[in-house]
């Protein structure tokens, strides 16, 4: 049997109580089991757990920073399990993250579908101020309402810059409707960078990043990354980012700006294939070790 088969089911497998009791540690993760609004291919609701599962087999060091970021803490949350309705799911949500919030760590969501990102960028706008949101997407997720509710995930960020007002910058974008055409003509406080004019062109990281406040929620989802290394989420779209240009971009993000919070969403498991859950688990590590580069104690000390 594996190592790792025996490590304990928490995001890094951390043994170590001082690196994964709540107390002690400086990041949460919060794992969301839900895909109560889903449209197309499902499995979201067992994404988290994957993600999850997956993380206990990663290297907890990182070479590109020098940092074993676990050392901060990780604390893995209990699962945030489904509410009866989307309204009450949103809702709960909502008070739930601003609870987290409260205790002034740093909190990671890990979905799910990407309905759930709004609830808890609305509790994160509420702590901090001048807050803008980073999407990754294949998706503008801009339709008002979708299959009867306005909760759905394909409303996400009609949520969050038609009735938050947060500004936006969104990346990746390649799947859009006539109607969330014409809601960006009525000046929506938002910025699209689609995935036709940035794929092997590294020179829209700049401008996108400069279109950001002081303080950024990043959400992933998933899809943004082209289908052929992420095959296993619920609307995959063809032409989408690569490994390296999602990192660049989040890197340096996270060496300009603040990011207070964030979110990766929308992976479907699917049994037999470990190679995407992987993958989510190793960018959300990337995205820490960015985050808290300079928190983390050096390795080697000269990189």
């Amino acid at each position: 049997m594996s190592e790792s088969a025996n490590l304990p089911m928490n995001f890094g497998g951390i043994s170590e109580p001082i690196h994964s009791d709540f107390d002690s540690s400086e990041i949460l993760v919060l794992p969301v089991s839900y895909e109560g609004t889903v449209s197309y291919g499902t499995g979201t609701g067992k994404g988290a757990a994957a993600i999850i599962d997956a993380s206990r087999n990663l290297e907890l060091y990182d070479e590109e920073t020098d940092t074993e970021v676990f050392r901060l803490g990780i604390n893995t949350l209990a699962d945030f399990t489904p509410r009866e309705t989307p309204e009450k799911m949103m809702n709960e949500l909502y008070e739930h993250s601003k609870s987290l919030l409260k205790t002034h760590k740093f909190l990671c969501t890990i979905g799910g579908e990407h309905s759930i990102s709004a609830p808890i960028i609305q509790a994160h706008s509420e702590k901090f101020h001048n807050l803008s949101v980073l999407q990754i997407d294949a998706h503008a997720d801009l339709r008002d309402e979708y299959d009867g509710t306005k909760h759905s995930h394909a409303s996400v960020m009609a949520r969050v810059v038609k009735d938050l007002r947060i500004p936006s910058v969104q990346i990746g974008i390649r799947s859009i409707s006539a109607d969330e055409m014409r809601s960006l003509a009525s000046g929506l406080p938002t910025k699209i960078f689609w995935a036709k004019d940035i794929v092997r062109n590294s020179e829209w990281i700049e401008p996108a990043v400069n279109c950001l406040t002081e303080n950024v929620y990043l959400t992933i989802d998933i899809d943004g990354l082209d289908p052929s290394i992420m095959p296993t989420t619920g609307t995959p779209e063809p032409g989408g980012l690569d490994w390296y240009e999602v990192l660049e971009l989040i890197k340096t993000v996270a060496e300009r700006k603040r990011i207070v919070g964030m979110d990766l969403v929308e992976f479907s498991h699917v049994e037999g294939q470990t190679a995407p859950a992987f993958l989510c688990a190793k960018l959300i590590y990337k995205v820490l070790s960015y985050i808290f580069k300079e928190d983390s104690p050096k390795i080697i000390g000269r990189l």
